[in-house]
C-alpha cells in the first residue's frame, strides 16, 4: 500500500507536497488519491488537520466541472438537518454502503467475465461439434439427392 503523503495548507490556500518538495495543485492532490495514495492535510500555521476539508474541496471542484454533484433536494436536507442527523449518517453508513457497493459491483462484474468467457468457450465447442459432423453431412446430402432424382 502506497505511504502517505503528507501536505501543508498554507493560509494563501497552497499545498505543500513535502515527499516532492513541491507545492501541488487540488487537481494533482486528485490524481494522487485516484491513483490510490492515501493523503493527509495539515494546516502549516495551527498544525489542524484539514484534509477532510481538503478532499471536499477536490469533490466541489469535480462537480463544479460537471455542474452537478448531489441532487438539490438532498443538498437542502443537509443544510437543513446539517450535523445532527446527517452527520451520523455520513460517519457510520455511507462510507460502509459504498464500500459494499464497491465489493458487489467488483463480484458482478467478475461474474459477467465469466459468462461471457463461458459463451465463447461454448461457441467455440459448437463449431468444433459442427465441423466433427461433416462427414455425415455429405451422406445426408447425398440422400437427399436421391430422393430429389426419384421425384423427377
Amino acid at each position: 500500500m502506497p505511504e502517505k503523503i503528507i501536505l501543508k495548507k498554507y493560509a494563501n490556500r497552497r499545498l505543500y507536497d513535502n515527499t516532492r518538495s513541491a507545492y501541488v495543485t487540488l487537481e494533482q492532490v486528485a490524481e494522487m488519491v485516484k491513483g490510490g495514495s492515501s493523503v493527509a492535510a495539515i494546516d502549516a500555521k495551527t498544525g489542524e488537520d484539514v484534509t477532510a476539508f481538503v478532499l471536499t474541496q477536490i469533490v466541489l471542484e469535480e462537480a463544479k466541472k460537471k455542474n452537478a454533484l448531489l441532487p438539490a433536494e438532498l443538498l437542502h436536507m443537509i443544510i437543513r438537518y446539517g450535523d445532527n442527523i446527517l452527520g451520523e449518517f455520513f460517519d457510520k453508513y455511507l462510507e460502509q454502503t459504498l464500500k459494499n457497493y464497491f465489493s458487489y459491483k467488483s463480484r458482478v462484474d467478475e461474474q459477467f467475465k465469466q459468462w461471457l468467457d463461458f459463451g465463447s468457450d461454448l461457441s467455440a465447442m459448437a463449431q468444433k461439434s459442427l465441423t466433427g459432423l461433416s462427414p455425415f453431412t455429405t451422406v445426408f446430402k447425398k440422400s437427399g439427392d436421391t430422393e430429389d432424382n426419384e421425384k423427377e
